[in-house]
């Protein structure tokens, strides 16, 4: 619409771009999208103390630097794991690696499994993945050879 009106303008001339600027349409524009943006949106409040039944930004606020210190950590567990390998970097790396996917994981069910009930077998789903990974892996680290050893035993293939 607004194209429409500066290339009605541009053909007018310079009165005409004053006109159609200032025509009736476009001056209540705005009014209009504002009125549906307040509608739209639930009015909230920016500052003040978390309001009965509503969540403290706070609690998410330290999820999100968790998630972040774990990622960190793995960035310096990798290189560490090839340089120093041994049953603490194994068990490390297990907890780090089961922790991240689950995090990551838990992300997806939030932004794509809707309702009730899915979500509620989602998460039991993903605790029990989780859980079993994490057994896994200290199983395959007590047993076997370990995360380190088979890495680096893939490797030399």
């Amino acid at each position: 619409m607004a194209a429409l009106a500066l290339l009605r303008a541009g053909l007018a001339g310079p009165r005409g771009a004053q006109m159609a600027l200032l025509g009736r349409n476009l001056r209540r524009r705005p009014a209009v999208l504002a009125a549906v943006a307040d509608r739209s949106a639930p009015a909230r409040q920016s500052h003040g103390p978390p309001q009965q039944g509503h969540g403290s930004s706070k609690a998410a606020s330290l999820h999100w630097t968790g998630e972040r210190a774990v990622s960190v950590l793995l960035l310096g567990l990798l290189p560490a794991a090839y340089l120093y390998p041994g049953p603490a970097m194994d068990y490390s790396l297990a907890a780090a690696l089961t922790l991240h996917g689950h995090w990551g994981l838990g992300q997806v069910i939030t932004d794509y499994v809707h309702g009730d009930t899915p979500i509620k077998l989602a998460n039991t789903g993903l605790y029990v993945l989780s859980a079993v990974t994490f057994a896994g892996l200290c199983y395959f680290n007590y047993y076997d050879v370990g995360i380190c050893k088979a890495v680096a035993m893939l490797w030399s293939l």
